[in-house]
């Protein structure tokens, strides 16, 4: 006999994860569900799984699984889909909404179109940390335009790791031959996400993502608050940036507290069931 689960499938400028609501739907092995359903044509097809249930700390609890199994800490575009999923759910009546993640509390301000319909959300991602030795193996833990494959790299924390290297030319990169050794390069103990960006003429900046576990995705939402933070502290741009990847856009603004904040679309592709991963 098999166990249908029902999920729904939402994406944030293209990073698109399977979202369930554990205490409808409970799952054995969150692990092997999301490396299972996660494969194209032969699952739903993600960049993982992600789960929501209620917590002791916040108003909801999210847990982030790659698509190689692997749990992440933190997904900025993950976390706002988790808001629009409890409202669209009716899970929740409020319009700011909290989330226990790995990297701690994340606060919400959800938006909705004319019909009551949230379509973006504006999210506390917390302070940045530029040192931390678990994370980055230097010998006071932070890393800014140091030599990385032999690219300047900026190692920024938003929870989860990453390595920030602007190049002149992104369209020349390939990222695909190269995104693997960084991911899994020395210095980054625990692995790391890595962003390619390139400030343009009109001041965006264009970014492309390697995320650990992940591969490339179409956008990373805690990448976006790195690249930004980086382009501030050594492109010498503004405190506000808008971060152009491959599946949207997001505006990231690092705060006087010393915050950053992300604003971006959060969208539902379509709800589905699909019968728990069996083991062979």
């Amino acid at each position: 006999m098999t166990t249908p689960i029902h999920f729904t499938k939402m994406h944030g400028c293209g990073n698109n994860y399977i979202y369930v609501y554990l205490p409808d739907n409970p799952i054995p092995d969150l692990r092997m569900a999301a490396v299972e359903w996660s494969r194209p044509h032969f699952g739903v097809g993600s960049d993982g799984l992600i789960t929501i249930e209620p917590s002791d700390k916040a108003d909801f609890r999210m847990r982030i699984f790659n698509n190689d199994g692997s749990e992440a800490m933190m997904c900025g575009n993950g976390v706002r889909c988790c808001g629009k999923f409890v409202r669209d759910h009716h899970l929740t009546e409020k319009k700011t909404v909290t989330f226990e993640t790995l990297s701690g509390i994340k606060t919400l301000e959800l938006f909705e179109d004319e019909h009551g319909v949230v379509t973006s959300a504006r999210v506390d991602m917390g302070e940045p940390v530029l040192n931390d030795k678990k994370q980055c193996a230097t010998p006071d833990g932070s890393l800014r335009l140091g030599d990385v494959n032999g690219m300047k790299g900026t190692f920024v924390s938003m929870g989860n790791p990453h390595d920030v290297i602007f190049v002149d030319d992104i369209t020349k990169l390939d990222l695909e031959k190269i995104g693997a050794t960084f991911e899994n390069h020395p210095l980054f103990p625990e692995r790391v996400n890595t962003e390619f960006a390139q400030i343009l003429p009109d001041g965006t900046i264009r970014m492309r993502v390697w995320e650990r576990g992940s591969g490339i995705t179409m956008a990373c939402g805690t990448g976006a608050c790195a690249t930004s933070v980086a382009a501030t502290l050594t492109q010498h741009t503004g405190r506000t940036n808008t971060i152009v990847m491959d599946g949207g856009w997001l505006t990231i603004e690092w705060g006087s507290d010393n915050h950053i904040y992300m604003t971006g679309p959060a969208v539902t592709v379509f709800e589905g069931s699909i019968n728990l991963p069996t083991t062979h």
